[in-house]
Protein backbone atom coordinates (compact mmCIF):
# COMPACT_ATOMS: atom_id res chain seq x y z
CA UNK A 1 0.00 0.00 0.00
CA UNK A 2 1.11 3.51 -0.77
CA UNK A 3 0.89 5.31 2.39
CA UNK A 4 2.25 8.52 1.12
CA UNK A 5 -0.76 8.27 -1.30
CA UNK A 6 -3.45 7.73 0.71
CA UNK A 7 -1.98 10.54 3.59
CA UNK A 8 -2.55 13.08 0.78
CA UNK A 9 -5.73 12.20 -0.87
CA UNK A 10 -9.31 11.90 0.83
CA UNK A 11 -11.54 8.25 0.31
CA UNK A 12 -13.98 10.25 -1.88
CA UNK A 13 -10.48 11.16 -4.25
CA UNK A 14 -9.72 7.45 -5.07
CA UNK A 15 -11.67 5.09 -7.48
CA UNK A 16 -10.88 0.97 -7.74
CA UNK A 17 -11.30 -0.24 -11.32
CA UNK A 18 -12.88 -3.62 -11.73
CA UNK A 19 -11.04 -5.36 -14.04
CA UNK A 20 -12.08 -9.05 -15.77
CA UNK A 21 -9.22 -11.62 -15.09
CA UNK A 22 -6.72 -12.97 -17.85
CA UNK A 23 -8.70 -13.59 -20.81
CA UNK A 24 -7.30 -16.77 -21.27
CA UNK A 25 -8.63 -17.77 -17.94
CA UNK A 26 -10.28 -21.12 -19.58
CA UNK A 27 -12.28 -22.65 -16.59
CA UNK A 28 -13.62 -25.69 -19.15
CA UNK A 29 -16.81 -26.86 -18.40
CA UNK A 30 -15.65 -30.54 -16.88
CA UNK A 31 -13.78 -28.69 -14.44
CA UNK A 32 -15.78 -25.82 -13.58
CA UNK A 33 -16.06 -26.02 -10.26
CA UNK A 34 -15.10 -23.31 -7.31
CA UNK A 35 -15.20 -23.30 -3.63
CA UNK A 36 -16.78 -20.06 -2.16
CA UNK A 37 -16.83 -18.43 1.60
CA UNK A 38 -17.07 -15.77 3.65
CA UNK A 39 -14.48 -14.19 5.66
CA UNK A 40 -15.78 -11.65 8.88
CA UNK A 41 -13.85 -8.11 9.33
CA UNK A 42 -15.12 -4.99 10.88
CA UNK A 43 -15.09 -1.32 10.69
CA UNK A 44 -14.36 0.87 13.24
CA UNK A 45 -16.01 -1.43 16.06
CA UNK A 46 -16.83 -5.63 16.31
CA UNK A 47 -20.60 -4.29 16.22
CA UNK A 48 -19.73 -3.21 12.52
CA UNK A 49 -19.17 -6.43 10.61
CA UNK A 50 -17.58 -6.46 6.86
CA UNK A 51 -17.60 -9.66 4.87
CA UNK A 52 -15.58 -10.55 2.20
CA UNK A 53 -17.08 -13.27 0.06
CA UNK A 54 -15.02 -14.49 -2.56
CA UNK A 55 -15.14 -18.28 -5.32
CA UNK A 56 -11.95 -19.60 -6.23
CA UNK A 57 -10.74 -21.80 -9.03
CA UNK A 58 -11.06 -25.44 -7.48
CA UNK A 59 -8.07 -26.82 -9.67
CA UNK A 60 -5.58 -23.64 -9.76
CA UNK A 61 -7.16 -21.72 -6.53
CA UNK A 62 -6.95 -18.39 -8.17
CA UNK A 63 -9.53 -16.12 -7.28
CA UNK A 64 -12.53 -15.63 -9.73
CA UNK A 65 -14.37 -13.26 -8.13
CA UNK A 66 -15.12 -11.42 -4.77
CA UNK A 67 -17.97 -9.07 -3.30
CA UNK A 68 -17.01 -7.01 -0.29
CA UNK A 69 -20.23 -6.63 2.17
CA UNK A 70 -22.42 -7.63 4.72
CA UNK A 71 -23.62 -11.65 5.58
CA UNK A 72 -26.58 -11.22 3.83
CA UNK A 73 -28.27 -13.24 0.32
CA UNK A 74 -27.78 -9.62 -1.76
CA UNK A 75 -23.99 -9.52 -1.54
CA UNK A 76 -24.03 -13.50 -1.82
CA UNK A 77 -26.36 -12.60 -5.12
CA UNK A 78 -23.98 -10.19 -6.39
CA UNK A 79 -21.15 -13.08 -6.29
CA UNK A 80 -22.77 -15.26 -7.69
CA UNK A 81 -23.64 -13.15 -9.96
CA UNK A 82 -20.07 -12.53 -11.51
CA UNK A 83 -19.98 -16.05 -11.61
CA UNK A 84 -22.47 -16.45 -14.27
CA UNK A 85 -19.64 -16.08 -17.23
CA UNK A 86 -17.36 -18.95 -16.24
CA UNK A 87 -20.09 -22.01 -16.62
CA UNK A 88 -19.68 -23.08 -13.10
CA UNK A 89 -20.50 -26.71 -12.67
CA UNK A 90 -20.16 -27.46 -9.30
CA UNK A 91 -20.40 -25.20 -5.66
CA UNK A 92 -17.68 -26.24 -2.59
CA UNK A 93 -19.52 -24.71 0.27
CA UNK A 94 -19.98 -24.36 3.89
CA UNK A 95 -23.76 -24.53 5.58
CA UNK A 96 -24.27 -20.85 5.47
CA UNK A 97 -28.17 -20.53 4.66
CA UNK A 98 -27.70 -18.34 1.73
CA UNK A 99 -25.74 -20.92 -0.24
CA UNK A 100 -29.07 -23.60 0.44
CA UNK A 101 -31.11 -20.87 -0.52
CA UNK A 102 -29.59 -19.99 -3.69
CA UNK A 103 -27.80 -22.59 -5.21
CA UNK A 104 -28.94 -25.63 -7.01
CA UNK A 105 -28.86 -28.41 -5.13
CA UNK A 106 -27.21 -30.67 -7.50
CA UNK A 107 -24.38 -28.64 -8.38
CA UNK A 108 -23.89 -27.80 -4.47
CA UNK A 109 -21.85 -29.73 -2.24
CA UNK A 110 -21.62 -28.96 2.08
CA UNK A 111 -18.97 -29.43 3.99
CA UNK A 112 -15.74 -28.14 5.36
CA UNK A 113 -13.44 -30.67 4.07
CA UNK A 114 -14.25 -29.34 0.62
CA UNK A 115 -13.22 -25.81 1.44
CA UNK A 116 -9.75 -26.35 2.65
CA UNK A 117 -8.03 -24.32 0.02
CA UNK A 118 -9.87 -21.47 0.22
CA UNK A 119 -10.00 -21.70 4.21
CA UNK A 120 -6.32 -21.48 3.26
CA UNK A 121 -6.17 -18.54 1.56
CA UNK A 122 -8.35 -16.84 4.69
CA UNK A 123 -5.23 -17.77 7.04
CA UNK A 124 -2.80 -15.85 4.01
CA UNK A 125 -5.09 -12.59 3.71
CA UNK A 126 -5.52 -13.02 7.53
CA UNK A 127 -1.40 -13.01 8.05
CA UNK A 128 -0.89 -10.28 4.92
CA UNK A 129 -3.56 -7.87 5.80
CA UNK A 130 -4.01 -6.73 9.79
CA UNK A 131 -7.19 -5.11 9.55
CA UNK A 132 -8.70 -8.64 8.72
CA UNK A 133 -6.69 -10.37 12.32
CA UNK A 134 -9.87 -11.18 14.70
CA UNK A 135 -7.52 -9.26 17.18
CA UNK A 136 -5.94 -6.66 16.33
CA UNK A 137 -5.71 -2.91 17.12
CA UNK A 138 -5.25 -2.41 13.04
CA UNK A 139 -8.73 -1.47 12.01
CA UNK A 140 -10.41 0.90 9.25
CA UNK A 141 -12.39 3.48 10.22
CA UNK A 142 -15.04 3.77 6.87
CA UNK A 143 -16.29 1.24 5.58
CA UNK A 144 -14.73 2.82 1.63
CA UNK A 145 -11.13 2.30 2.60
CA UNK A 146 -11.27 -1.02 4.31
CA UNK A 147 -12.98 -1.74 0.57
CA UNK A 148 -10.31 -0.05 -1.32
CA UNK A 149 -7.54 -1.57 0.91
CA UNK A 150 -8.84 -5.06 0.74
CA UNK A 151 -9.46 -4.25 -2.97
CA UNK A 152 -6.15 -3.18 -4.07
CA UNK A 153 -4.63 -6.30 -2.12
CA UNK A 154 -6.78 -8.67 -3.77
CA UNK A 155 -6.10 -6.87 -7.34
CA UNK A 156 -2.32 -6.74 -6.94
CA UNK A 157 -1.99 -10.62 -5.72
CA UNK A 158 -4.73 -12.40 -6.67
CA UNK A 159 -4.88 -10.68 -10.57
CA UNK A 160 -1.80 -9.27 -10.82
CA UNK A 161 -3.46 -5.54 -11.91
CA UNK A 162 -0.51 -2.86 -10.16
CA UNK A 163 -2.45 -0.73 -8.76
Amino acid sequence: MNQAFLDTHSPEQIAVDIVKIKENHNLKDEDAEVEMDEMWSYVGSKANQRWLWHAIDRATGQVLAYVLGRRKDEVFLELKDLLKPFGITRFYTDRWGSYERHLDPQKHVVGKHNTQRIERKHLTLRTRIKRLTRKTICFSKSKQMHDIVIGLFVNRYEFGVLV
